[in-house]
């Protein structure tokens, strides 16, 4: 597909923080000092060469960027169509497109006169990202993980660990990512005058979506201008992410909505089934609502509380979307499309055999359907994928409980 002439205005959030009827701040009022604080500093700093060149130098230094581009192709040979290329966020340092946005926090907290970093961790790479941007800046970490999660992620609780953070488990509900965002959000509000919420998506209240969008937003630009200079002059026909908070769908979507002919697509965990529980698949079913102090989409109660959620891959199981996801979607920007944990761990293992690759199990829910979609298109169109982690903190877990049944080679 030809490039595009750029059209759309990256002007949200606005002055209150809402993207469309979405966002905002809803947390409660004995914080908004320090929220206020931390927007207008960000705001103060995001544009300085002294902020930008020290983000830069981090970036390449610690993380290792710029990430490349990748042509899968003995998969794009099997699905015999469309060309299936993925952005290799898995080659980040700590293994994950989180640490985009942590060393962004670190560098900030420390331009605030913090001390610590508190966030919540869900498959545990916000952890380990997190905890490795403290290490590296001298700051506290303080990290909370749903108790669930803790057992099944052990081997990135040993790596925070070793890094110098403090792992609280969060232990109430289901154990896991909502949880521990709501255990990080209490520890904040006690400890906001010395430290600073690093949280872990694109979601929570203004200033929070814009920040982590700023920073993940890399991984866009760098997108967009390596398959220029792959495909010479051409971009994707379609940008393909996997979708809880939107961390990392953000940050490759961000390289490409002012690009109308650029289909973006999330995908959603559908775990065991479209019943309600047993996904989490918040586009597809839920409905508009308040979570970690913002109105997004939820998947909800009938009383209005969040419903229980499942995915096979932990840094999936959360019943909401950000706000500005919720707007791109609700203004037809975003289109959405689900898999199921079967689907997702078939990809594992099957990109890991065709491609020398083994994709976190988040990221697999993206790959799932980049293969799908390019079995029903031409070869002329093009898929780029974030593959937002690798998968060295699934391995254990899926070998234990899926091999046998995903694996019939063993």
């Amino acid at each position: 597909m030809p490039q595009q002439e750029r059209t759309y205005s990256m002007k949200f959030p606005d002055a209150e923080g809402y993207f469309g009827r979405f966002g905002g701040n809803y947390y409660p009022p004995e914080v908004w000092p320090a929220l206020e604080e931390l927007a207008s500093t960000y705001r103060s700093l995001r544009d300085t060469p002294d902020f930008q060149d020290a983000l830069e130098t981090v970036r390449v230094g610690l993380q290792g960027r710029p990430t490349p581009v990748h042509f899968l192709r003995k998969t794009t040979t099997e699905a015999g169509g469309a060309r299936i290329y993925v952005k290799r966020e898995d080659l980040n340092h700590t293994g994950a497109h989180k640490i985009n946005h942590c060393v962004g926090f670190a560098l900030l907290a420390r331009k605030m006169g913090k001390r610590k970093l508190i966030a919540e961790t869900g498959a545990g790479q916000h952890g380990v990202a997190l905890a490795t941007a403290a290490a590296y800046f001298g700051l506290e970490c303080e990290v909370h993980m749903g108790a669930v999660d803790i057992g099944k992620q052990s081997s990135n609780v040993g790596r925070m660990r070793l890094l110098g953070a403090q792992v609280v488990a969060a232990d109430a509900g289901q154990s896991a990512l909502k949880e521990a965002s709501d255990s990080a959000f209490s520890a904040y509000v006690e400890q906001h005058e010395h430290a600073l919420y690093a949280i872990g998506s694109a979601i929570g209240p203004h200033p929070f979506p814009m920040i982590v969008r700023d920073f993940q937003s890399a991984v866009g630009q760098e997108a967009r201008s390596q398959f220029l200079s792959l495909s010479g002059g051409f971009l994707p026909d379609h940008v393909v992410a996997c979708l809880a908070g939107g961390s990392n769908a953000m940050g490759i979507y961000a390289g490409f909505l002012d690009d109308p002919a650029v289909t973006l697509t999330a995908v959603e965990p559908l775990g065991k089934s479209n019943e309600t529980g047993k996904h989490a698949a918040t586009l597809s079913f839920g409905t508009p609502g308040t979570l970690h102090g913002a109105q997004s989409v939820v998947l909800q109660q009938e009383d209005g509380t969040p419903s229980h959620v499942s995915s096979v891959a932990s840094g999936l199981v959360y019943p909401g979307v950000g706000p500005e996801i919720a707007m791109l979607h609700e203004a037809g920007r975003l289109k959405v499309s689900a898999i199921s944990d079967e689907e997702a761990i078939s990809t594992f293992f099957r990109i890991a055999k065709s491609e020398g690759i083994i994709p976190a199990l988040e990221s697999s829910h993206a790959l799932a359907f980049a293969i799908k979609l390019a079995e029903r298109s031409p070869s002329s169109e093009s898929v780029l994928v974030n593959l937002s982690g690798r998968g060295d903190k699934d391995i254990d877990y899926v070998l234990k409980y899926y091999q046998g049944e995903y694996d019939p080679e063993r």
